[in-house]
């Protein structure tokens, strides 16, 4: 596992075996709806890979649904309502099976990318892999599951036609913890149940740092698409935050498509605040990370930080007008990232130099 890293065939774990629960098909799935998630759970001890990936196939089959704008919303709300009822229930009868394979079989010929079609037309099967789990993995599959289509649905009852945002702090809080807090929770979760011992600290403590390491990761998501997002009519800057600025989201989505609006230069405070918020989430993200004993679990829970600190650091570098580029760490950065840490054996302080490093920040 501490060779250098050279992104091994799909089908195989960390340790060159095959991933208990998932087919080579969906070993390669997942590696095309994420290639960085892919890598963290191939790194991730044998007990937990199971769970986290079908927990993860599954959230990102609902995502799809709730993210395709370009289908009619009654339309998604309907098949994302029967998923999450079907994620949710022990069993489902042969009806609402049929109904559920109708409806997504139509939904996967209406997307226009491979792998997300692919996606959807395996659902099915990863609903059948959620009962191959022991009871205990089921249940908190589930229950993050529940969190997450609960935020997805919020959000497609919030963002309808033309552009609309979030009002309050709060409600961009509730929003990202239900989305990717929630996984943090989840993920200590399984580990103090699979791993006794696995942590230098308290388990309430790693819930917290864990909770706030998703949310910072789906702050930095926000603001790396948020171009994208407000050509889609979706403002995730609260509208209160905005109107302290003069801004709002029209001016925004202006902005947007235009590099030298106006708006690009009064969002310099704000941009640098919401930067900082996430750079101190993604800091809890580190120290989670550097407080795990297992060597595999450090680097499969460090490597999103890792790279979400690049992404920042790029994001702050490029300034409010990262909104008109598209920011993302480049794979050779990943591999030469991954070299170094397996040159320095994977420890804590390899790890965490290399998280100062990406930062642009100067090692203690």
């Amino acid at each position: 596992m501490l060779k250098p890293p050279s992104f091994q065939p799909p089908q195989l774990g960390a340790s060159g075996r095959p991933r208990r629960g998932l087919s080579a098909s969906q070993h390669q799935l997942l590696q095309h709806v994420s290639r960085s998630f892919d890598l963290s759970i191939r790194l991730l001890p044998g007990a937990l890979q199971a769970p986290v990936a079908i927990g993860y196939l599954l959230a990102r089959a609902t995502d799809t649904v709730a993210d395709t704008t370009a289908l009619p919303l009654t339309e998604r709300q309907v098949l994302l309502d029967l998923m999450a009822q079907t994620i949710a229930a022990q069993a489902t009868s042969a009806e609402e099976s049929c109904e559920l394979s109708r409806l997504t079989q139509a939904f996967a010929a209406q997307q226009t990318d491979p792998h997300e079609r692919a996606l959807m037309l395996d659902l099915p099967q990863c609903l059948g892999l959620l009962h191959t789990l022991s009871e205990a993995d089921q249940t908190s599959v589930r229950q993050v599951l529940r969190h997450i289509t609960q935020g997805q649905q919020l959000d497609m009852n919030r963002f309808g036609p033309g552009l609309q945002a979030l009002q309050t702090e709060a409600e961009l809080s509730e929003y990202t913890w239900l989305v990717a807090g929630c996984v943090g929770e989840f993920w200590t979760e399984l580990c103090g149940r699979h791993l006794p011992g696995y942590s230098l600290l308290p388990q309430a403590e790693m819930l917290r740092i864990g909770r706030e390491y998703g949310m910072g990761l789906q702050r930095l998501n926000i603001v790396r698409d948020a171009a994208a997002d407000l050509v889609a009519g979706r403002c995730y800057w609260p509208e209160e935050t905005l109107r302290q600025a003069g801004l709002s989201p029209e001016l925004l989505a202006q902005a947007a498509v235009n590099p030298d609006a106006d708006p690009l230069q009064a969002l310099t405070p704000l941009y640098t605040q919401w930067l900082d918020h996430t750079q101190a989430q993604l800091a809890d993200g580190m120290r989670y990370a550097l407080a795990l004993k297992p060597l595999r679990l450090r680097l499969a829970s460090a490597l999103p930080a890792l790279i979400g600190a690049r992404t920042l650091a790029l994001l702050r570098q490029a300034g409010p007008a990262a909104l008109n580029q598209r920011i993302k760490m480049p794979r050779h950065e990943v591999r030469a990232m991954l070299w170094r840490i397996a040159l320095g054996l994977g420890s804590a302080a390899v790890v965490q130099k290399e998280f100062l490093r990406l930062s642009g920040q100067p090692p203690p």
